[in-house]
């Protein structure tokens, strides 16, 4: 396990304590201030569908803006360089895009309480149960990385063990999402997202001032690392090394399209938000709303990693006993006075929270409308689903403790989320696109689709990567391969299932697939069976072509 090092303790008075106590008066708070409003399960699971946009879509992107996106981003700046705008730029802003457009009026008109609950109703229970199972495993999991990266600042702040620090998190998470439900963790989110930037932007500004402004940290990293080390494209052509490990291809498909859309799309802890919106324009503005911060956000991650890169020249490497990982609080501890640094800390303990509480809240309302209302404990009145959602809660913070130790084996935490993506993401990304998009897509297409996705993007990742088939660079690239030959295993299963297996009536398609009729009037229209999308062996062969581009830069 990797733990922090020794020497890094944060200098904290009693003036950052009292900064970090407000703050958790104040998120409390708004936990029992919110628990008036909720007297229904759609209340705790959706608030109620009731929320404005801008409040739905500030709370979007604080969900996603969670401890592992500033350690792990802040970390991958450090180890990568400036290649960590691609998370952003390509692996983000676009697929927020097309759900805003595209996605969230199948979502929000079919009134599904969950992204499973969407592939019931195109595809059959098979699916929707399988679906369910990989998403609350994966959420349980993402979760638990979010305590990790609390526990590193908490042992940096207070010096408590791992474990402790690990415990005391996860409580307090559990209390303030079991009283309030969605909305507490919604309207603290809004909160959190003005307490992050209030933490990134003092601590990027006086990064900057420490190395010698832009020009100083440039001049440093490319003595250390070489000039692509601060080009985002530089070294990435086919063949080409470069410090991320990837080539323009495999960044373009496996992050820009694959990756960021399955993520995106399909990652039920941000359309829930989407979902609680209070009518259908505001449930599509939320990504788009989203997207104006995110825009910038990035700088205010991957800047302090390339400060500590500069700080620390060896950080990550076997001659530190610092990782990746310590970037954020290494600068904390070095720039920041007491107050700012209170402020700091109270930033990062928030970003954690919004983080953890988007997986928590999305994993209880998973579990249980898709899984246990669904096949367990079906015909049972609202108040026993609002009383299980609170206890089921509870076991999902347990289980995120046990899982937050596979994340120390990390020495940078956002591959190892970009891993899980590629397992759990990509495969109902594929699932759901083809559903959408081809009429004659198969009932049991959709499970055979998820259960070829997931192996596939793990026989890559352990097999062909880990016992070297292939050599590819760095754990990043190999991600990236993951996902695309997960996309492509998933869609030919998909395919060739299809043709030999019937397709769901299209009475019962109305407004699941694009072009098919719906009673809303804005809907589009149908565009026939002659479109580009409903030609399964086009499908087939793209897939195919896919799957070639993938593997043969590495063979070159």
């Amino acid at each position: 396990m990797q733990y922090l090092a020794e020497g890094l303790r944060l200098p904290t008075n009693g003036l950052d304590y009292t900064i970090l106590a407000i703050y958790f008066v104040v998120v409390l708070g708004i936990g029992f201030a919110a628990r008036a409003s909720v007297k229904t399960s759609l209340d705790f699971f959706l608030s109620g569908r009731s929320l404005p946009a801008w409040v739905t879509g500030l709370a979007f992107v604080a969900a996603n803006l969670g401890a592992t996106e500033i350690l792990g981003m802040a970390a991958t700046g450090a180890q990568y360089g400036v290649a960590v705008v691609h998370w952003y730029w390509i692996g983000a802003i676009p697929a927020m895009v097309f759900l805003g457009l595209v996605m969230m009026p199948f979502y929000y008109r079919s009134k599904v309480r969950s992204v499973p609950e969407f592939l019931l109703q195109r595809f059959d229970r098979s699916a929707h149960l399988l679906s369910s199972i990989l998403f609350a495993f994966a959420a349980i999991l993402i979760a638990g990385v979010n305590l990790y990266a609390l526990s590193i600042v908490v042992e940096a702040l207070l010096g408590w063990d791992r474990w402790v620090a690990i415990v005391v998190a996860g409580v307090f998470v559990l209390l303030y999402i079991t009283i309030g439900g969605l909305s507490s963790a919604i309207y603290n989110e809004v909160l959190q997202f003005f307490v992050i930037l209030a933490a990134l932007i003092p601590l990027t500004l006086l990064g900057l001032k420490r190395v010698g402004g832009w020009d100083g940290l440039s001049g440093s990293l490319e003595k250390q690392h070489g000039a692509d080390f601060m080009s985002a494209w530089g070294g990435t052509g086919i063949g080409d090394a470069n410090p991320l490990g990837a080539n323009w291809l495999t960044i373009i498909l496996g992050l820009g399209f694959v990756l960021s859309f399955g993520y995106w799309t399909t990652n039920f802890a941000e359309v829930q938000r989407a979902l609680s919106a209070k009518n259908l324009s505001a449930a599509k503005r939320t990504p788009l709303i989203a997207a104006f911060p995110k825009i910038f956000i990035v700088f205010a991650v991957m800047i302090p990693g390339l400060v500590a890169a500069v700080v620390v020249p060896r950080i990550g490497t076997p001659d530190s006993d610092l990782t990746y990982n310590d970037a954020i609080p290494l600068l904390m501890r070095e720039l920041l006075p007491n107050g700012v640094l209170g402020i700091a800390v109270t930033g990062l303990l928030a970003a954690f929270m919004a983080g953890m509480a988007a997986n928590v809240s999305s994993f209880n309302t998973v579990f249980t409308t898709d899984i246990w209302q669904r096949y367990v404990k079906k015909d049972q009145s609202d108040a026993y689903y609002l009383k299980f959602g609170r206890l089921i809660t509870a076991v999902g913070v347990l289980a995120s403790i046990g899982t937050a130790f596979i994340a120390a084996s990390f020495s940078n935490i956002m591959t190892y989320l970009q891993t899980l993506f590629s397992f759990f993401n990509v495969p109902m990304f594929v699932v759901f696109i083809i559903g959408m998009f081809w009429k004659r897509a198969s009932m049991k297409s959709g499970v055979w689709g998820l259960v070829a996705g997931t192996t596939a993007a793990m026989v890559n990742y352990f097999v062909i990567y880990k016992q070297g088939i292939i050599d590819i660079p760095s754990d990043q690239g190999a991600n990236f391969v993951s996902a695309i030959v997960g996309f492509v295993a998933g869609a030919v299963v998909m395919v060739v299932v299809t043709l030999f297996t019937a397709p769901k009536p299209e009475a019962e398609l109305a407004g699941l697939v694009y072009g098919t009729e719906s009673p809303d009037a804005d809907e589009a229209p149908d565009e026939g069976d002659s479109a580009w999308y409903r030609k399964p062996a086009l499908l087939g062969w793209g897939a195919i072509v896919l799957a070639t581009l993938c593997y043969l830069p590495y063979s070159l």
